[in-house]
């Protein structure tokens, strides 16, 4: 779920959205005593102790892009070194993002990885805190730039997993191009804020639902499978 291959993945501090049901919520501020501030250098550092194992660098978080000439240059650091240069380098990201940050990235990222709230305004502000509007521009951006590498939807019974929402959230993503790769996440409850601890957690068989009303309203699913 991190990106194709073995990778090696960071996860920087601060986000931009306000997610009830994030699994993170100790990356939302921008500042923690859990984080470590670190140089371009300590991370090929890093990069170069585990190189013989990866395949690629992934930057998560929080939000990577709240973090993003930090991601151009680490990114541009690991295409310049002749030990690193072989890795691919991807965003994970909830796309609240400016076009001018994509045009920065662009150059020096393989691809990125958009999670999808919700298509309904009204219910990506009440799960996400925040506006979709960014997050659909990042992906038909993305799209349009051949750097989508895939829409994760974390989906949530009876918040955001209806099968109308499901069907038009797929023929909007068809809309773009009907070979976006398309994830189902499934919601849990583990790591979750005290607000979402109670809602119902998805199980495999909301899974094979959600996948099949997808499939049919015409998007790509991809699984680890």
């Amino acid at each position: 779920m991190d990106g194709p291959g073995n990778r090696f993945v960071l996860f920087m501090q601060g986000c931009d959205f306000d997610c009830r049901a994030c699994h993170n919520p100790h990356t939302i501020p921008m500042e923690s005593v859990r984080a470590k501030r670190m140089t371009v250098e300590d991370v090929l550092v890093r990069l170069r102790e585990s190189r013989a194992y990866l395949s690629g660098l992934t930057v998560s978080g929080g939000e990577a892009t709240v973090q993003w000439e930090f991601v151009r240059d680490l990114f541009t650091a690991v295409r310049a070194d002749a030990d690193l240069s072989g890795l691919t380098t991807m965003v994970d990201s909830n796309g609240n993002a400016a076009p001018q940050v994509w045009r920065a990235l662009a150059p020096v990222m393989d691809g990125a990885m958009i999670d999808l709230k919700a298509l309904d305004p009204e219910v990506h502000e009440e799960l996400a805190g925040r506006s979709n509007e960014a997050v659909l521009a990042s992906i038909r951006q993305l799209a349009g730039l051949g750097l989508l590498a895939e829409v994760r939807l974390l989906l949530i019974p009876g918040r955001n997993d209806a099968d109308e929402d499901l069907e038009r959230a797929a023929a909007w993503l068809a809309g773009i191009d009907p070979n976006i790769p398309v994830r189902v996440n499934l919601f849990a409850t583990h790591g979750v804020r005290a607000p979402a601890s109670s809602w119902r957690p998805a199980v495999a068989q909301d899974r094979t639902r959600y996948e099949a009303v997808l499939r049919a309203a015409g998007t790509r699913i991809v699984t680890d499978a």
